[in-house]
């Protein structure tokens, strides 16, 4: 909730540097907070994921599975 805030704050802000109003800039950055809230540690473990899977691939080779 705190996040919203500060992120409204700024968005206004950006938003009154042109002379208007603030609400559509409020609302844009309250909308990329929530976003940013959910892709980032998305992000992180997808990224995480290809760095072990690189890992992996480097340490054993593409060898085939022995049964």
């Amino acid at each position: 909730m705190i996040g919203d805030l500060i992120a409204a704050t700024i968005g206004r802000d950006i938003d009154r540097r042109d002379g208007e109003g603030g609400t559509l800039g409020a609302l844009a950055g309250v909308v990329t907070w929530k976003v940013a809230k959910r892709v980032v540690p998305a992000a992180i473990v997808l990224g995480g994921a290809a760095l072990g899977a690189r890992y992996l691939m480097r340490k054993f080779g593409n060898q085939p599975a022995s049964a």
